[in-house]
């Protein structure tokens, strides 16, 4: 019986790639935002209120639409499918918001720019909901296989990685003045450069995956009253989410993992420049660049392979327990080779340090994949959208709170990046402790949490079978 569903389920290797183009979308947008993010700052004059505004009130807007969206993704009846029609929109909508938001002039006031940013920016974020949705439940219903979700997913974030390859680089193509006079018109240029190619790869998997008409489908209806009276829908399906013992655990580990991690990301321009150069940022030259390219170069090269490699062989959650641990030996080695004009160190430790982010996705959307089947167990409908806009509601969530914590730490420190080395050791020094501790000790928790997850192979099977056993009945 289980040999016959894995079979069965095999993905063409064309299909897998044509789902991980859309991943590089849906990394590169936020890769790049976060670097460009900053020019409001350093060029058009937004205090750090106004900068707080434009931050989180989108991606708080960001986490309402979600469930909304995958409300509506799941019950579409099309004889498109469910989802593609949404992703080729948002594709578009992405494209053309992220290039009009970045058209900014200093010689406009601040007032101006700050709402016209502020407008395109949820315009932009409105796309975004579109496409990641429809474009995530996409990919958890790909195959029914235990095994091949997990190679879905790793040629995803595989092809995914390589925007986190590129991403840093646009610091050094932004202040080179051989390109670009000032950031005011590197921003401008380079968000058509980004936008243009970033719609087209988030259009890739709705014109090239297969989907089957859900025209004969008993959805729910979408009209106005019934979408307009969805949000107790959406409540009940996010309380039968829940109840489901391992998403609580896949969501909470997510959670701890991911927010430590961005919490410090925000830190290693400030740890690098003043735990290594002395506060000189000329000093510094690429090493900042390179800390975010080499690091996403071994999650590609080195972390998602190894980790597809170790869940086939010990299971997704032995595969999950493994990278997080040897995550918690790089972080450790990252605090003792932060030496002072020593760069180079810290790379030895890169690829260690790497398994942890690198890896949770790999596994955790595989994981949501299994965790959808036992809701069909249970409830008699596929929900990916809901599951889908669950999942990615948390790690949105959590990622505004890494934002706020970021500067949190800052204060806890006493760090000034107005002040050399010299004068603030203690301060650069917390803020290497955080840099280095405050993720493992996520990590530890995640763990925790993570040690009586049950979803094996064997019982993942199990439920695939139960569930043809439902439809052949039913027909």
């Amino acid at each position: 019986m289980n040999k016959a569903i894995s079979t069965a389920a095999k993905v063409p290797f064309g299909q897998k790639v044509a789902f991980g183009v859309g991943m590089f979308a849906n990394q590169m947008f936020p890769a790049i935002l976060g670097i460009f993010m900053v020019v409001l700052v350093q060029s058009f004059g937004f205090d750090g209120w106004l900068w707080s505004l434009v931050y989180f009130f989108p991606r708080i807007f960001d986490s309402i639409t979600d469930p909304i969206m995958g409300f509506i993704s799941d019950n579409t009846k099309s004889k498109y499918g469910r989802r593609k029609q949404y992703v080729l929109i948002g594709g578009i909508l992405m494209g053309v918001a992220f290039t009009m938001m970045w058209q900014l002039y200093s010689d406009n006031t601040l007032q101006y720019n700050f709402w016209y940013f502020f407008l395109w920016s949820i315009v932009f974020y409105l796309g975004l909901t579109f496409f990641s949705v429809p474009y995530v439940a996409m990919g958890y219903e790909m195959s029914d296989d235990f095994h091949e979700r997990t190679n879905i997913m790793a040629v995803a974030q595989w092809i995914g990685q390589w925007a986190w390859v590129i991403a840093p680089w646009f610091w050094v193509i932004m202040d080179n003045p051989d390109w670009f006079p000032n950031q005011e018109i590197a921003v401008r240029e380079l968000a058509v450069w980004v936008a243009v190619p970033c719609a087209v790869a988030a259009m890739v998997p709705a014109l090239f995956i297969k989907s089957k008409s859900t025209l004969d489908e008993d959805y729910e209806p979408l009209n106005v009253a019934n979408i307009g009276g969805s949000l107790m829908k959406i409540v009940q399906s996010f309380v039968e989410a829940f109840k489901i013992s391992e998403f609580r655990k896949i969501c909470g580990a997510t959670f701890l993992i991911f927010n430590a991690f961005n919490t410090v990301a925000a830190l290693t321009y400030f740890v690098i420049v003043y735990r290594l150069f002395n506060g000189d940022a000329v000093a510094t030259g690429i090493w900042v660049a390179l800390f975010g390219c080499i690091g996403a170069l071994g999650t590609t090269f080195i972390v998602i392979p190894a980790v597809t490699w170790m869940s086939k062989k010990m299971g997704k959650k032995k595969a999950f327990m493994w990278a997080q641990a040897i995550s918690i030996i790089g972080y450790v080695m990252m605090y003792f080779l932060f030496v002072p004009g020593k760069p180079w160190l810290y790379i030895i430790a890169l690829p260690f340090f790497s398994f942890g982010i690198g890896s949770l996705f790999t596994i955790m959307m595989s994981m949501t994949a299994d965790v959808i089947d036992i809701d069909e167990l249970n409830s008699g409908k596929r929900r990916e959208g809901i599951f889908g806009a669950i999942y990615w509601w948390m790690v949105k969530v959590g990622f505004a709170i890494a934002g706020a914590l970021s500067g949190v730490i800052i204060g806890i420190v006493g760090f000034n990046p107005d002040l050399a080395t010299t004068e603030q050791q203690g301060a650069v020094d917390g803020l290497h402790a955080f840099f280095c501790f405050f993720p493992m000790v996520g990590t530890l928790f995640a763990m925790l949490i993570m040690k009586n997850y049950d979803v094996s192979e064997e019982r993942a099977n199990e439920i695939r079978a139960q569930l043809e056993k439902r439809k052949a009945t039913e027909s």
